[in-house]
């Protein structure tokens, strides 16, 4: 998939409405999950990230299809770009099963595959980004994969974010 495009191939299911989220003053917050395997990398970088640069107009959460924890090298990546993921922890899909999702997204082709519809998304997209706890070599080797699926990661929110902003009031 484009990321550049990844805005414009969003899903609507049918019969769907927006603005499940919070309001917060007079603005909606829109509800995003982000969706991984194992919820200990990528979706918990994502879920970072999308909280800094959205502030309050983003309620974000992520799941995996099963819960380990949160690694370290993924929490260290996040710190060098000042987020601070060290609190945040791993939870199963299940937890958010019924809820009312603005967007859903998957950032492993294994999420993606395991849940091509989650019951509560307005929006489903899917963003592919390679797992970094795959990485191989020295810690410092290690680091610098998973330096380089935040930089991935951060960018993609960065575009989603965008023409988001707009939207709102």
């Amino acid at each position: 998939m484009d990321p550049e495009n990844a805005v414009g191939m969003m899903q609507r299911r049918p019969g769907s409405g927006g603005g499940t989220g919070k309001v917060v003053g007079a603005i909606p917050r829109r509800r995003v999950l982000f969706l991984c395997t194992h919820n200990s990398a990528r979706s918990q970088m994502a879920e970072g990230w999308l909280r800094h640069v959205g502030g309050d107009r983003f309620e974000v959460h992520s799941a995996g299809t099963e819960a380990t924890t949160v690694r370290p090298l993924a929490t260290r990546a996040m710190v060098e770009v000042g987020v601070d993921i060290s609190r945040q922890e791993s939870k199963t899909l299940e937890c958010y099963l019924g809820q009312p999702w603005d967007y859903v997204i998957t950032v492993c082709d294994q999420a993606n595959e395991a849940c091509p519809f989650f019951p509560g998304a307005a929006r489903r997209l899917h963003w592919s980004f390679p797992d970094p706890s795959r990485a191989q070599g020295t810690e410092g080797q290690q680091l610098e994969v998973y330096r380089q699926v935040r930089d991935a990661i951060c960018a993609q929110i960065d575009r989603f974010v965008r023409p988001l902003s707009t939207e709102l009031p």
